[in-house]
């Protein structure tokens, strides 16, 4: 069956269109609470990201879940890996994050993660989409979820992402310039990389409902990189809104995706022998980190793009290391989903392994030119006898040295074409000439 809610990470969309009202949230909360209950009365955590929206979707929620018999536990502004972790840790029946990730303030959203942290199942998914066709009942009085807040969750996470890092390490002697987003990390990241030794330098820890991912924060690094360079810092790290993404910077102010990262991880694990299997990629991670990791002899698979289809792929091979070109990076022995804090943590280490820096280690994968051009499709996409000529002409031109992909966005309402290749001219001349034609042929 096909979602009519849910996309590849949750639901989302803007403020006060359906389905982002409160009238939404009651019901779903409500759903939520019957099929993540299984007709017990159970307990479920709320959090949210700093987005203004979220103190109204928050109260929804909360009363879908109590009538339909859930205790909620609330634990306010808190990035989405601590909600996953503290899932597990209070034993609850699932956790829910109010965020809309690296979205604008007017955008919001809902993410599940089930009682082992994970997120939800397209198969529980479809249930609670089934359930939100019901009509809404509430249990009886006596059976009302009870509604309470846990008010040391901060200090909690902050713990366990210390406990991520070697116990034998610690961060004296670097500079860090640390862009929060204006996001769910701004009271738990700083606290983390001091108490690790680190001076730290704050930027984008000041939210007031409407500036996160304002001009920083992972999607927008420029800021970021400026400061690096103007403070003289051994490197940058920027998080996403609700904190399962990180991009770093390099001391001389230049970015290091999540593909780089990712390649800097997985060979300080192998050097450890730790690495514990290959490495899981999406189909928009870029060539140049297939082919390092092949010259280090380092498996690696191709999922498609959503951190719950890499997930996927890595419990099926029983892998534990994959991630996006976005910074949405998964260190499955470590946490259940994305985590920036645990993943910089990760990268850190590497390069006190090596003893070197960012800007060395990224160098040992030479990344291919990309370009990616958002089409409008707000009608849905569908791929026509044009567009499926203009792939092929497409790939011939590049002449098996490089790659074509179309996708569909799981959050927006556009199709995504890349075009990768040698030579960054014709990357992009590709790419504008096919998004035409895509554009001609969907609107």
């Amino acid at each position: 069956m096909k979602k009519k809610y849910f996309g590849t990470d949750g639901i989302r969309g803007r403020v006060g269109e359906g389905p982002i009202t409160p009238e939404f949230m009651l019901r779903l909360g409500w759903a939520a609470g019957k099929v993540l209950g299984q007709g017990d009365q159970g307990s479920i955590l709320v959090g949210k990201d700093t987005r203004i929206s979220g103190y109204m979707f928050e109260s929804a929620l909360e009363a879908g879940l109590s009538s339909a018999g859930m205790d909620v536990s609330l634990l306010g502004p808190m990035p989405s890996p601590a909600i996953a972790y503290l899932t597990r840790t209070f034993h609850a029946n699932a956790g829910i994050v109010i965020s809309a990730s690296h979205n604008p303030y007017y955008d919001n959203g809902i993410k599940f993660f089930s009682g082992s942290g994970m997120k939800l199942d397209d198969e529980v998914e479809l249930r609670i989409e089934s359930q939100l066709d019901k009509t809404m009942t509430v249990v009886e009085s006596d059976q009302i979820g009870k509604v309470s807040r846990i008010d040391d969750a901060a200090g909690r996470y902050i713990e366990f992402c210390k406990s991520c890092f070697l116990k034998d390490r610690n961060l004296k002697n670097l500079k860090i310039v640390l862009d929060c987003a204006n996001g769910a990390t701004y009271h738990v990241a700083p606290n983390v990389f001091r108490e690790l030794g680190a001076e730290v330098i704050e930027t984008g820890v000041d939210p007031n409902g409407l500036n996160i991912n304002q001009h920083n924060g992972s999607t927008d690094t420029e800021v970021l990189c400026e400061e690096v360079a103007a403070v003289g810092a051994d490197l940058g790290i920027a998080f996403d809104g609700d904190g399962d993404r990180v991009i770093m910077v390099d001391h001389l102010g230049e970015v290091v995706d999540g593909d780089e990262l990712l390649l800097v991880i997985a060979a300080a694990r192998q050097q450890r022998g730790s690495l514990l299997g290959g490495v899981v990629g999406t189909q928009m991670s870029n060539l140049g980190m297939e082919l390092a990791l092949a010259d280090m002899n380092i498996p690696f698979a191709r999922a498609a793009v959503g951190d719950k289809y890499v997930l996927a792929e890595l419990m099926k091979r029983k892998w534990k290391l994959g991630g996006e070109s976005s910074g949405h990076l998964l260190c499955l022995d470590l946490n259940t989903t994305g985590d920036g804090i645990v993943s910089a943590l990760q990268v850190i280490s590497a390069l006190i392994d090596a003893d070197t820096d960012l800007n060395r280690l990224k160098k040992r994968m030479q990344k291919y030119p990309q370009c990616m051009v958002n089409v409008a499709c707000k009608n849905g996409y569908t791929e026509t006898k044009d567009i499926k000529l203009a792939i092929m002409e497409t790939e011939q031109r590049l002449k098996g040295k490089g790659r074509v992909l179309l996708r569909p966005s799981g959050t927006e309402p556009v199709v995504r074409v890349m075009v990768e290749g040698e030579d960054q001219t014709e990357v992009h001349e590709l790419a504008g000439e096919l998004a035409k034609i895509v554009g001609h042929s969907v609107n």
